[in-house]
């Protein structure tokens, strides 16, 4: 029987949480059940294991990067949509690292497809139509966005530009001019 007041999408917040303060890697049912002061068995009327966890979390993760990026790119075209997805990225994984480590989790294809991770894509494809790139170059626009994004809020978060001038602020600035130039004159093949 489920215990009163716990519920699969209340497991999976607190998780999120968790993953945010703890890191993602950190996160078990254990953990979860020690947060709700409850034996491991009550949470797995909800959950079946620390991967269904650790996938409800990943799916969290990528709807609400969905949905803040299709709210930053509305109106917005080129360079500013640009800006505005690659700050999506990065503003997420300042405030929420754990999360933002969940929406890299490798998900089966059907669980992927079933998720918020091709809005991604979609989102990326309409910031590229302003910059006049057909297939095959466009899904290689969108990998090189996805790489470049998530490598530098990688680095940065890990404190890879944390000791050296200048400030990582501006090193961002400049990497989006140079993507949105580089776009702009995408190279013939």
């Amino acid at each position: 029987m489920a215990r009163a007041g716990l519920t699969t999408e209340r497991l999976i917040r607190a998780g999120a949480e968790l993953a945010d303060e703890v890191g993602f890697d950190q996160v078990t049912v254990s953990e979860l059940a020690r947060r709700f002061d409850v034996k491991v068995a009550s949470l797995y009327s909800h959950l079946r294991n620390s991967q269904d966890l650790r996938t409800g979390i990943a799916l969290l993760a990528l709807e609400e990067l969905a949905d803040r990026g299709a709210a930053a790119l509305a109106g917005r075209a080129g360079k500013d949509a640009l800006t505005a997805l690659g700050d999506v990225y990065r503003d997420y994984a300042r405030e929420h690292p754990g999360r933002y480590a969940a929406a890299q989790l490798r998900l089966d294809p059907e669980t992927a497809a079933a998720s918020a991770g091709p809005r991604h894509s979609q989102m990326t494809r309409a910031i590229l139509r302003g910059y006049d790139l057909t297939e095959p170059d466009q899904t290689h626009a969108v990998r090189l966005l996805g790489g470049v994004f998530h490598g530098y809020v990688s680095l940065e978060s890990g404190g890879g530009f944390s000791h050296s001038a200048p400030d990582s602020q501006e090193s961002w600035s400049r990497i989006l001019d140079a993507l949105d130039a580089l776009l702009r004159n995408w190279p013939a093949p």
